[in-house]
């Protein structure tokens, strides 16, 4: 029995880097192969654990992960998702696309950031929550005997100062449908009531979508939120959406999980577009880097090329639309600057994807005679251009191992 769970538990272990191995053929990063092939480890952990307990102890903090193209910031987010999710974060990670997820329209960015929500599992709790809905009707299950409390109580497990709209869309996704018998739906009071509709414009309004408040008022009613006319339940501008951020951690924190991490690739996107909108983004980045409240619990990492900074510092900001100077107030932002790998470190690269190449392909792979072949091709590469780089040094492996196959045959 133990030997054909060690059996099985190496084939996984095989069919893991062999996946590896082919994503970083394709100038693709693969989560195991992160953990495996990141240079430097110990200081971007080091960086990474002294922030996150400044995070627990009720800091506000952010990070800034700057180098050119090529050089890593993609590997670095991917690394710092996998840390995350082992400590017991909620982590998001999404790519600032000028057109489907631009920061100045910060809806969109609500949007994505939900849609790439991923909830840490285990031992405990193998089976992660797939969604936020999941997670909080879940946890409210818990908490409560639905069927005998109120929505104020439901809507006393969240956050004071999570948007009307959204608390009351939270209670109701947790609560069940007033039950109206067949016949009585043909009247005139109940004209509004389809049961069947409710789960989708709840789930359509949590996630940021315009859903029509004539539509969302009758989901509410009928799923018993009595505080639902309390306050407007229109979502307007930005900012209902980044208080919902800031409310969303709070929430994952007090249901057992550490926070929430933000990871943003491609921030550069933001200076692509003209000075009103680059404007309007970095005023919503400011509210991220520094959020009004300290208590927030979400941690936000950005990767930006060095133009980003460039950019700041050459803006006018005598125009009006700017409403401070960016390039003062981010005087002293957490930067973490990647840089170039050494020699040293290569070749620790080089060994590792020999070792691993073995053993996803089964194969005796030297390193004695393997490490001087890879060292002579990593003079004909593009050192500054990891990824690239990392792909050439696959297929040359891929080279010798076919060799050594056909020569057997």
């Amino acid at each position: 029995m133990e030997q054909a769970a060690s059996t099985h538990l190496n084939g996984n272990r095989a069919f893991a880097v062999r996946r590896a191995l082919e994503r970083l053929r394709e100038g693709l990063y693969d989560p195991f192969a992160v953990r495996l092939l990141t240079a430097y480890r110990e200081e971007l952990d080091a960086q990474f654990h002294a922030d996150l307990q400044r995070l627990q102890a009720g800091d506000a903090v952010h990070l800034c992960v700057s180098g050119p193209y090529g050089q890593g910031k993609s590997h670095t987010l991917t690394y710092l998702r996998e840390r995350a999710l082992e400590q017991g974060y909620v982590v998001s990670a999404i790519n600032l696309d000028p057109r489907e997820a631009p920061l100045h329209q910060f809806r969109q960015v609500y949007r994505a950031l939900l849609d790439a929500l991923t909830f840490p599992s285990d031992a405990a709790a193998p089976s992660a929550p797939a969604s936020i809905v999941e997670a909080w009707q879940d946890w409210a299950k818990s908490q409560l005997l639905l069927s005998e409390e109120s929505s104020t109580a439901l809507a006393a497990l969240l956050p004071s100062g999570m948007p009307h709209a959204f608390k009351a869309t939270l209670v109701a996704l947790a609560q069940e449908t007033v039950h109206v018998p067949q016949g009585a739906r043909r009247l005139k009071r109940y004209r509004d009531y389809r049961p069947a509709e409710f789960p989708a414009i709840l789930q359509r309004t949590l996630s940021g979508e315009t859903v029509p408040v004539a539509r969302l008022r009758p989901a509410l009613k009928y799923r018993q939120v009595a505080f639902y006319r309390d306050a407007s339940l229109t979502l307007l501008g930005d900012e209902p959406f980044l208080q919902m951020i800031s409310s969303c951690s709070q929430l994952f924190r007090v249901m057992g999980y550490k926070g929430w991490v933000l990871l943003f690739d491609e921030g550069e996107a933001m200076i692509q577009v003209r000075s009103p909108l680059r404007a309007r983004s970095y005023h919503i980045l400011h509210h991220l880097l520094y959020p009004a409240d300290s208590q927030s619990g979400f941690y936000a990492v950005f990767a930006f090329t060095p133009d980003f900074f460039q950019q700041i510092r050459e803006e006018d900001y005598d125009l009006p639309y700017f409403d401070r100077d960016y390039a003062a107030a981010w005087r002293h932002l957490s930067i973490y600057q990647l840089r170039s790998l050494s020699r040293d470190a290569w070749l620790d690269l080089c060994q590792t994807l020999i070792t691993l190449h073995g053993e996803a392909y089964q194969w005796t792979a030297e390193p004695n005679t393997l490490l001087p072949r890879l060292t002579e091709r990593l003079g004909t590469l593009p050192l500054q251009d990891t990824r690239i780089t990392l792909k050439a040094l696959v297929d040359e492996l891929d080279q010798v191992q076919q060799q050594a196959f056909f020569a057997r045959l």
